[in-house]
């Protein structure tokens, strides 16, 4: 934390950082590292990114005119130094809180966050964007971009940076090549940014060139300039930016602000797109950090001494724990189970599946797309491929599902993790849409698991679908406790099941919202109804028989999902109108509102919207006060008082 008269409590925006001598921005700089391991050890969150940027930070708001120039990071992971500089230092111990500020960049927030970020390498393209306009409309300011190399893994950055060296607009691309982005960075990029960083050697043969190219004859000057971009290409791989159009700069160490700051300021003096490449350490100055990255890229509460994180108490595994398990089993005796993930073997579980399996495990970088199709064709030739992602990040390859997989009809098998809310992360990471874009997709078998024995049962029940692609969805968070299968069944595909019986009133659950419901059928009891509740299972192919079933035996059908209008409740509406039950019963839908729901707990999240077993509750009594109570009396079903 800041104490009183350090350099940090003097400044409260980039103005006040300007007017500080650069001898005094080393200190700066490890106060503002301290400042932002304390904060984050009472918050939690994103911690190792945004060390290795502290002085790339303060470097940035000193020499560029934030907000007029346009400062765009990369994925927001990075982004708490800052938030600290640009006049959210007092608000920084509310980060992924409820109304607190954002663990990312976002528009809303501040005037220095020009643009919101939340998934990767989306940066390049969104500055690119800001560059057109100052063109088109005949401004003067800089645009700036920082993307990390494990950003570098996605197609989407290199169109960018293809499409700005073709423009040639005047832009800076920072690349912070930390070597890490959340898992550690696969392939040929990676080895690729490896040689890069050994090859100081060739800082000085370019410094040597330039000085002595302006004294020679033009021949000469000419021959050294071939020579100089010979050596580039052999000794820094730097030709690769050179040849999409860039004017490339470095490498550079990241942490000496005597370093950063002529460069960048040199950069402005150069005519079309520059990619200055920055050498920087994830957690640097923090020797927890430094020494397990990939454990303190997002972290929970933690003691700042010991680097050890307070951890919840809850002894249930996790869903993820629980997919990662039932995963391995399947795996140990089906040596064609392979499985698929984008640059997030920790957080989907398959870290202990390749820790057994090395070989059948493939982390493809962040690159979703390619992983999709990767895995339509381990399908094709005949394995059985599981792609892991969460539901935020499956988003990004939505083509590839389509045309790769559905319309092939490949056997891909999607687990798809942190399905619904996901608390602290927000809006950004929310699997709010997986259902609406799966279900209109011919030949997908579509499942969401309501506790986790059936989750066990729909890793083995995609595991059997070899002629149809499927996909089974789970949250974030920890299991209700009901406990592990030994002997896992398959499921019956497309048959739901009855939990418990009732009348007048039927709720149709989808997922793990059915702890509530069944929260909820408690609470009705006290006002005399006896609630019917169903777990769907399947929202692709749904259970016609078990739909009809309920509309015609019961005044009201409720349906509830963790997901946006248009998935579930659409399809049993499809099924209520073709089979001509649309005046049997009513039928309430209950999905997520039409927007974005805000960080904050899981629990506070769905509380919200209505989705906990209370709002579930009042949402039935509003329904039935809504239609014809007379008959709700007539069926024995509604106490007195409730009318």
């Amino acid at each position: 934390m800041s104490s009183e008269g350090s350099l940090l409590s003097r400044v409260n925006d980039p103005e006040d950082l300007r007017s500080l001598s650069e001898e005094s921005l080393p200190q700066l700089s490890a106060e503002l590292r301290d400042f932002v391991i304390g904060v984050v050890s009472e918050t939690g969150g994103h911690l190792g990114a945004g060390l290795g940027v502290v002085e790339l930070t303060v470097a940035l708001h000193y020499v560029f005119d934030t907000p007029r120039d346009i400062l765009i990071w990369d994925v927001g992971h990075q982004c708490y130094p800052h938030k600290v500089l640009t006049g959210r230092k007092s608000d920084l111990g509310t980060l992924r809180k409820g109304g607190g500020l954002s663990g990312f960049t976002m528009r809303s927030e501040s005037a220095y966050d020009p643009f919101g970020a939340g998934h990767s390498s989306t940066s390049v393209s969104s500055a690119l964007g800001f560059a057109a306009k100052r063109e088109l409309m005949g401004e003067d300011h800089e645009v700036i971009a920082v993307i990390g190399d494990g950003a570098l893994s996605a197609g989407m950055a290199y169109e960018a940076l293809n499409n700005a060296g073709a423009n040639r607009k005047r832009l800076l691309v920072i690349l912070n090549d930390n070597d890490m982005s959340i898992a550690r960075p696969v392939g040929a990029m990676s080895n690729y940014l490896g040689r890069l960083l050994a090859s100081k050697p060739y800082v000085k043969l370019r410094h040597l060139v330039h000085s002595i190219a302006g004294r020679l004859p033009q021949a000469l000057e000419v021959a050294a300039k071939r020579a100089e971009k010979y050596a580039r290409g052999m000794l820094t791989g730097g030709t690769l930016f050179e040849e999409l159009g860039f004017y490339y700069v470095g490498p550079v160490d990241g942490h000496r602000l005597d370093h950063l700051l002529p460069l960048l300021r040199a950069s402005r003096e150069i005519e079309g797109p520059v990619l200055l490449h920055v050498v920087t350490e994830k957690g640097k100055g923090y020797g927890p950090a430094e020494a397990s990255k990939d454990k303190y890229h997002g972290v929970s509460k933690f003691d700042v001494k010991t680097g050890k994180q307070r951890k919840g108490e809850n002894i249930q595994p996790t869903y993820t724990e629980v997919f990662s398990r039932t995963l391995c089993t399947v795996a140990r005796e089906d040596e064609k189970v392979v499985a698929v993930t984008a640059a997030m073997p920790g957080g989907t579980g398959l870290d202990d599946f390749g820790k057994e399996f090395p070989d059948r495990m493939f982390d493809v970088g962040i690159a979703e797309q390619h992983g999709v199709t990767f895995c339509a064709g381990m399908a094709a030739a005949g394995l059985r491929p599981f792609a892991v992602l969460y539901s935020t990040f499956l988003q990004r390859g939505y083509d590839q599902v389509v045309h790769d997989v559905a319309l092939q009809k490949l056997p891909v098998r999607f687990a798809i993790d942190r399905a619904g809310l996901v608390g602290a992360d927000g809006a950004t990471h929310a699997g709010s849409f997986d259902l609406v874009y799966l279900c209109c997709l011919p030949h997908f078998v579509v499942m969401a698991a309501s506790d986790e024995q059936e989750l066990q049962r729909m890793v083995v029940t995609a595991y059997g679908l070899d002629d149809v692609p499927s996909a089974f969805r789970y949250p974030r968070g920890f299991v209700t406790g009901c406990g592990l299968l030994e002997d896992v069944e398959p499921l019956l595909v497309g048959k739901g099941r009855i939990v418990r019986e009732g009348r007048v009133v039927a709720i149709l659950s989808l997922g793990t919202r059915l702890e509530e419901v069944l929260k909820a059928a408690r609470l009705l009891e006290g006002y005399g109804l006896l609630i019917t509740v169903a777990d769907a299972r399947f929202a692709k192919p749904l259970d016609e028989d078990l739909v009809e079933d309920l509309v015609r035996n019961h005044e009201l059908l409720l349906t509830i999902e963790e997901g946006a209008s248009g998935g579930f409740s659409s399809q049993v509406l499809r099924v209520m109108s073709e089979r001509g039950l649309l005046g049997e019963a009513k039928c309430v839908p209950m999905v997520f509102p039409d927007r974005f729901v805000p960080q904050d707990s899981p629990e506070s999240q769905y509380r919200s919207i209505g989705m906990d077993g209370e709002g579930i509750a009042n949402r039935v009594l509003e329904s039935l006060a809504m239609g014809g109570s007379e008959e709700f009396l007539r069926k024995g079903g509604f106490a007195d008082e409730v009318l």
